[in-house]
Order: C-alpha cells, then sequence, then structure tokens
C-alpha cells in the first residue's frame, strides 16, 4: 500500500495568509487544493513537500461569477461546480464540456480548475512508484539524469496532460497570478503561462497563486473540445484538440459569416497546450467548407509529434490529430454562431 509521507497541513482563511505560509515555509512548502494529483505523487514520492498549504478555505479563490462582460472563475471552484454552472454551460460551452470530462465524478467533485490547469507533466516512466522507477533507474523528472522517452535529449518530455488548459489557450484566456511583495499581482495570458518542458512546465513562480481565471467576453465567438483516450472515463487524455473561431458579424439574420480570426490548440501531444497557427491561420476568410478543415488538419498534423510515454501508439495518435481537428471543426461548422443583428 502507497502512503502518505509525514508533512505539516496549513489551513489559510485569507489569501494573504497563505502567501505568507509559503514564505515561511520555503522552498519545502506546496499549495494544494483539491489535492486530486499531489497526494497520488506525494504517495509515489515524485513531490515531497515537508509543507502542505490548501487553498479550499480562502473564500476568494472560490469564487464564479460575470464581471464587466468577462466571467471570473476562482482556482478553487471544482470541475463538478464548472460543467454544472448555467452562465458557463451557456456561454463558454467549451470549458464546461472539458470540465465534465476530467477523470471520473468522484474525482471531478474533489478536482479543481487550478489544479486541472497547473497539472503536472505525466509519463509512463514518471508516473510509477518509487520502487519501480528506483529498479530501471530514476528518470531526469525526478532523482535521475536521463530521459528514459528519448535518452539522448537534454529536456524531460513528459506531457501536459490537462483537460482544460488547451480550451483556456484556445480561448484566450488571462490568468491572475497573486504573489508575496513586492511583486504583487500580475495579469498571464493562457497561452504564456506554459512551457514546452516537462520539468519546468510552467511560468508560475512556485511562491505564486493562481488567484483567477478571466474568460472573454462571449462576442461572435465559438468553441469546442474534443479528447481521445481508451476509456469514456477516468482516463488522462492522449490527445486534446480545442477549436476556437471568430465569426464575422454582419451577414444578414439567420446567417454565418465567414472566419475572421482562428485558433486549434492540441493537448496531450507535448509539454504544454500546443497551439498551432498555420492551422488557425488557414481557416481565416472562410466558411468552415471541407477544404478548409482538410487543410486545418493537415497543417495541425504536420508539428504533432507524440512521444512513447502514454497510451496506444505514438504514430496511430499523431494520425488521429488529424481525424479529432476535423471533428471538431466540423462540430463548429455545424453549430456555427448566427451572426449577429
Amino acid at each position: 500500500m502507497l502512503r502518505l509521507p509525514s508533512f505539516t497541513y496549513l489551513q489559510p482563511k485569507t489569501l494573504k495568509d497563505a502567501l505568507a505560509m509559503k514564505a515561511d515555509a520555503g522552498p519545502d512548502g506546496m499549495y494544494v487544493a483539491g489535492g486530486t494529483d499531489l497526494y497520488p505523487n506525494m504517495k509515489r514520492r515524485h513531490q515531497e513537500p515537508r509543507t502542505v498549504i490548501s487553498l479550499m478555505g480562502v473564500p476568494e479563490l472560490a469564487q464564479c461569477g460575470v464581471r464587466n462582460a468577462e466571467c471570473g472563475i476562482g482556482p478553487c471552484v471544482t470541475l463538478t461546480a464548472i460543467a454544472d454552472h448555467p452562465t458557463i454551460r451557456r456561454d463558454y460551452a467549451a470549458v464546461a464540456h472539458a470540465a465534465e470530462l476530467v477523470s471520473t465524478p468522484l474525482l471531478r467533485n474533489m478536482g479543481t480548475l487550478g489544479g486541472n490547469l497547473c497539472l503536472d507533466t505525466r509519463c509512463n516512466y514518471y508516473n510509477q512508484t518509487y520502487e519501480w522507477r528506483k529498479a530501471i533507474d530514476f528518470c531526469m523528472k525526478k532523482d535521475g539524469h536521463i530521459c528514459w522517452v528519448a535518452p539522448s535529449s537534454p529536456r524531460c518530455w513528459a506531457v501536459s496532460s490537462s483537460d482544460v488548459a488547451p480550451v483556456m489557450v484556445a480561448l484566450g484566456a488571462d490568468y491572475v497570478l497573486a504573489g508575496p511583495p513586492p511583486g504583487g499581482e500580475r495579469v498571464v495570458p493562457a497561452a504564456r503561462f506554459y512551457h514546452n518542458d516537462g520539468i519546468n512546465y510552467l511560468t508560475k513562480q512556485p511562491d505564486e497563486v493562481l488567484a483567477t481565471v478571466r474568460l472573454p467576453a462571449p462576442d461572435g465567438w465559438d468553441a469546442v473540445y474534443h479528447k481521445l483516450r481508451r476509456r469514456g472515463s477516468f482516463d488522462f487524455p492522449v490527445l486534446g484538440v480545442a477549436a476556437w473561431v471568430s465569426w464575422e458579424q454582419g451577414a444578414g439574420s439567420g446567417k454565418r459569416g465567414r472566419v475572421m480570426e482562428a485558433r486549434i490548440v492540441l493537448g496531450g501531444v507535448a509539454s504544454w497546450p500546443q497551439e498551432v497557427p498555420e492551422a488557425g491561420a488557414v481557416l481565416v476568410g472562410t466558411d468552415l467548407s471541407d477544404e478548409a478543415i482538410a487543410a486545418a488538419a493537415d497543417a495541425a498534423y504536420r508539428p504533432a509529434k507524440p512521444l512513447d510515454n502514454t497510451d496506444f501508439d505514438l504514430s496511430w495518435r499523431k494520425q488521429m490529430t488529424r481525424v479529432y481537428v476535423t471533428r471538431a471543426l466540423a462540430e463548429l461548422r455545424q453549430r456555427g454562431r448566427p451572426a449577429r443583428k
């Protein structure tokens, strides 16, 4: 049986107290929200904090509401609450759908938005017990010096397996980060929150807290998320496709205009949510015709380089990139937001 190591558990009531506790704990302290990722990692000795600071008792981190036409979601809002929230389901359906695809109902009841957005990167060689990893020699991500996926590589290739992160990048969401004085608060676009590195996969500093996620006003755009996994629940994505398009306005009542802007973001194929600008660019000015969708799918297929460190054969997963981008864009075309009057 895997057991948690001994640690000190702190429960701040305000964000200010949480930041102060982390400053006191130093590098041996870590924040936790729902704990569905951190605690299993601690059992396997992937992460070994001596002090764990819970954010679930901080009311300001568990709020969700609309202000100035933007939707703000706190990092401690559970995935279940996001999937069931009427405003999010109506105006940000892709976010709600991605949230409801994470794991199982029990874990979504505990897992949070912040936890999924900051999810540790995963790999078949890393996400094993301490004894298993010791038997083959540890990997670069924890306790070792070599990446077993690509032994000659100077970097770690563990994969970003968040479902919600690709959607946030596609939507152009902003993350509000709160840090200790004198830095204070800063705003980071979702696309700049992630690094393409299996170890240093976030631009967030260890002493910072993800305080709010700001979603753009629902004005003339639509988005979808499609997920590939072996089973219909529980499993992490081996491929996620978030597609976002902004429609041309003024084409007449009940008619869909052409695409003004588009973004295609892939999850599960790299160490970060990978946007493919070329795929979005070929959609601009089109009405998502079959030819345009095929061109975008080909453009997304080329830079997708899944490695042999998650489920399924890597070459098949690469082929599925084209299939899932096609499906996502076909759904957007079918849903097609009517132009505003």
